[in-house]
């Protein structure tokens, strides 16, 4: 069990082990539910997109398109180890 002081501003630092327990990285968020009896919960906060958020997302401005066997020229040869 870790022990956690609570600061002047009512702020709680969570030490590396848990966030590495719970699989949380710089910069990700953390949900905390509260429970009855002065419990609470935390948890990694789960993205609420879906793989329809990723559409687009490579898409380059005013920048060249490639026809698919273009694309699929450059793959066989990254494949091939030739670059």
């Amino acid at each position: 069990m870790s022990v956690l002081t609570v600061t002047a501003k009512g702020q709680v630092t969570l030490r590396k082990a848990l966030l590495q327990h719970l699989g949380v990285r710089p910069g990700e968020k953390i949900c905390v539910e509260m429970l009855p009896g002065g419990r609470i919960e935390i948890r990694t906060a789960q993205p609420a997109g879906g793989i329809s958020d990723l559409f687009g997302a490579l898409e380059r401005k005013g920048g060249r398109t490639l026809p698919i066997e273009e694309i699929e020229r450059i793959a066989a040869r990254g494949w091939a180890g030739k670059q």
